[in-house]
């Protein structure tokens, strides 16, 4: 992205370049899958409804236990007769129409507090992840004929106040293949029990279009399948990276484009819109580990290579084997050499006297 410093801005009514903006510095901050993976996570449990099973489900009933001394558990047992209920275990979790054990409630944690720093690093690896086509097209997206990413549009989008005129303004400027993609994935089925909840199809996420002023936009493209909005003061993870997945296709007016500056700023340069506030910074401006490693500044420093010696005998005592001993200290070769001087000898007949003299 830092060898492609503008954009070209295509025009809403005939889909060619009608300008150029400055590429953001939002746009080069570092990409980090596992930071959006993790916080969109949590992000996402701020929007659950709590739920539980009824106060007194399972405990309804006036059983009571039988005892010992009728061979059968003490349990407590429906009462009655007549009847296959009567004589069943009751109020247990390991009994047919008992409570569960350890009952669900409303009071579970169930929000989760993620730093406001967490969050905007998640949010720029998202909006950086977006201009790079490789990780939009794997994220299934559709824009073989979309003319550049990312997708910058003129002020005219703002003013379409018409469905038909705002999907025909998608397909002007290419993006009208992923909104085809996600009228044909309609045919998915969800599984499980949410087929009786009023979704019972899993349409794929088409393109999010991001504005800056609202002219009737938003009532314009809201009814297109697979089509969402936001305002590009509030941008949010959860529409960016859906899933968790980076690459989502956004397509940008230009005004909410060029506002991207004063929102985030630069790594060096603090945002206008955000206090102290300023992009993150990679650890390695260059990645490629390997054309470092080759790179002729680097080779000129490097010490040349020791000539391989002959390869050691597999577990050998460097205690025992003074080969193997050399090759963990070159310097036990000197120290082996240095003399030895012999243990000083006790005269064992004058140590003797010397007791007897105690003694006496």
């Amino acid at each position: 992205m830092a060898s492609r410093p503008a954009v070209n801005v295509v025009s809403a009514e005939t889909g060619e370049a009608s300008g150029t903006l400055s590429l953001p510095d939002v746009f080069l901050a570092p990409i980090r899958p596992d930071v959006v993976n993790k916080v969109h996570t949590a992000i996402a449990k701020n929007r659950r409804q709590p739920y539980a099973v009824a106060r007194l489900a399972g405990m309804q009933s006036s059983a009571e236990s039988w005892g010992t001394g009728r061979a059968v558990s003490r349990i407590p047992r429906v009462p009655g007769g007549g009847t296959h209920r009567s004589g069943q275990g009751a109020f247990g979790n390991m009994c047919r129409g008992g409570r569960m054990f350890a009952p669900t409630r409303v009071w579970r944690k169930w929000h989760v507090k993620v730093a406001v720093n967490q969050r905007r690093y998640a949010l720029v690896s998202a909006i950086a992840a977006s201009a790079l086509p490789a990780l939009v097209m794997a994220r299934g997206h559709r824009v073989d004929n979309v003319p550049e990413v990312p997708l910058v549009v003129s002020t005219e989008i703002n003013a379409i106040k018409k469905t038909a005129k705002a999907l025909a303004c998608l397909q002007t400027v290419g993006a009208g293949d992923d909104v085809e993609k996600v009228n044909k994935s309609r045919k998915q089925m969800r599984a499980g029990q949410g087929k009786l909840r009023r979704s019972r199809f899993t349409p794929r996420r088409g393109p999010l279009v991001i504005y800056e002023k609202d002219d009737g936009i938003v009532k314009a493209f809201r009814n297109i399948p697979g089509v969402e909005l936001c305002s590009v003061n509030h941008l949010n993870l959860l529409q960016m990276a859906p899933g968790g997945h980076v690459g989502r296709f956004c397509v940008w007016t230009e005004d909410a484009f060029a506002k991207l500056d004063a929102l985030y700023g630069s790594a060096t340069q603090a945002a206008e819109l955000k206090k102290g506030y300023k992009l993150p910074k990679a650890v390695m401006t260059n990645a490629d580990v390997a054309r470092i490693i080759n790179s002729d500044e680097v080779q000129s420093a490097v010490r040349p290579a020791k000539p391989p010696s002959k390869p050691l005998p597999r577990k050998k005592n460097p205690l025992k084997n003074k080969r193997a001993m050399l090759e963990l200290n070159p310097a036990s070769k000197t120290v082996r050499k240095q003399p030895t001087y012999p243990k000083k000898q006790i005269d064992a007949e004058a140590a003797r006297k010397f007791f007897e003299s105690l003694v006496e």
